[in-house]
């Protein structure tokens, strides 16, 4: 099996390198089922960290309603983010460097206390402590210029490729840190995503799996699953309020958080 996880891996990072559009790992390196996808995805992130790069946070993709009906899935997905691929606002994002290259409006959260793998957070209350400060984000994504509208009606190919390929994350443009969050109701914060100022698209935390801190438990069960907990100074977003939008070169893009802040990039 080691074989194949390994095969399936150096299979992805040679399409990535070569942008190439997207496909579903051919049949005899398609993962049995998620949980060996995401020993795929492990490989494949072992294999861009050789050169010293690092985990810096989490994404979990599918946590709205709007997300899930736009794919036809009814699960999340987790994925890591790399060090290399974490810009701050306002920052300048080639589109040429992606194949087809989306951007998501997420709600992000820093650790400020470690969770235990073998003990993860069992309540919203709980998973607060872990956490101290709140930003808006973007996860931008490379979907490879997949086709949506086959991913529900495919033998399962697209769900655990998508976990292989670490969730398509491309990369995460944060805003500022807002610590003392515990104040604020996240799950009635309000996001604005806007194009050259016109508005493209709201949601409110609430919109994520039904809470923003249920996002955070659903991560810290998935790491702890995998023998993993959250560590001080990671991040995790916390999956798009607005579906997936796609900009062209020059547009200006913003996402205002009520009462958080605003992140914005320009596509160059």
């Amino acid at each position: 099996m080691q074989a194949r996880i390994d095969d399936a891996a150096r299979w992805l990072a040679q399409r990535h390198t070569q942008r190439a559009g997207y496909a579903p790992l051919p049949g005899e390196l398609r993962p049995a089922g998620v949980a060996e996808a995401y020993a795929v995805q492990d490989a494949l992130v072992r294999h861009w960290c050789a050169d010293g790069d690092r985990v810096a946070g989490y994404k979990i993709a599918l946590t709205t309603p709007q997300m899930r009906r736009m794919v036809g899935f009814d699960d999340s997905i987790a994925g890591q983010v790399l060090e290399s691929r974490v810009d701050r606002s306002p920052a300048a994002i080639a589109l040429a460097h992606a194949v087809h290259l989306g951007f998501e409006c997420e709600i992000a959260f820093r650790i400020g206390r470690a969770t235990d793998p073998a003990a993860p957070p069992g309540s919203r209350e709980a998973m607060a402590q872990h956490i101290d400060a709140i930003a808006p984000a973007f996860e931008l994504i490379d979907d490879g210029g997949a086709d949506y509208r086959q991913f529900a009606d495919d033998d399962g190919s697209t769900l655990v490729t998508l976990a292989a390929d670490n969730a398509w994350n491309h990369g995460v443009v944060l805003g500022e840190w807002r610590s003392g969050w515990q104040v604020i109701d996240s799950d009635a914060l309000v996001g604005i995503a806007s194009i050259g100022g016109r508005e493209v698209g709201r949601g409110q935390g609430r919109d994520v799996l039904g809470h923003p801190l249920d996002a955070m438990l659903w991560i810290a069960a998935h790491l702890a699953a995998r023998g993993r907990g959250l560590s001080v100074g990671d991040f995790v977003i916390t999956g798009s309020l607005v579906t997936t939008r796609f900009p062209a070169p020059d547009d200006e893009v913003a996402f205002a958080l009520d009462g958080i802040g605003a992140v914005r990039m320009r596509m160059v």
